[in-house]
């Protein structure tokens, strides 16, 4: 019965959507559209359309072997970075200005072929950091690659296809 009264009541009041005062629904979803203009789309000669490549490229290879010069062509980087004159301890040379960071990490990247990842970037603080960082090998395979080549005990067997 009070649900009745409540209805009846709703219908009275202006604008609860049950009545004669009610707002069309059109007025509160979307109202009166605006027309919309038709725009001309340049088209492109079928000649100027180029089919997108299908070919997945290579894979890049990960693997890195630090040359057996990489102290003096560090060397030669940091001082190029830093100046001439540095101390004879240079591997101690702090990283802390980000500009010089960058050129530094930036010119052996471009020679050496192997960067330092996103990841890493804070644990290079000096200069012995980058030439701990451009000392170790990395191998390009994965961990599955490895345990197919190595000698498994006789009860045990991966089977890889590639």
């Amino acid at each position: 019965m009070a649900a009745m009264r409540a209805l009846r009541l709703a219908a009275r009041r202006p604008g609860l959507g049950l009545g004669r005062g009610a707002a069309p629904r059109r007025a509160l979803w979307g109202g009166l559209r605006k027309e919309e203009k038709e725009v001309e789309v340049e088209k492109i000669p079928p000649e100027e359309k180029s089919e997108p490549s299908l070919v997945c490229p290579p894979p890049r290879s990960r693997s890195y072997l630090p040359p057996e010069d990489i102290q003096s062509r560090l060397l030669s980087h940091v001082r190029e970075v830093f100046g001439p004159s540095l101390p004879s301890n240079w591997q101690e040379t702090p990283l802390k200005e980000n500009r010089l960071k960058y050129h530094l990490l930036a010119g052996l990247a471009a020679e050496l072929g192997h960067t330092v990842p996103n990841s890493q970037l804070h644990l290079m603080r000096s200069a012995g950091d980058v030439l701990d960082f451009y000392s170790t090998p990395v191998k390009d395979g994965s961990k599955f690659d490895e345990l197919c080549t190595a000698e498994l005990p006789p009860n045990l067997k991966i089977i890889w296809e590639q």
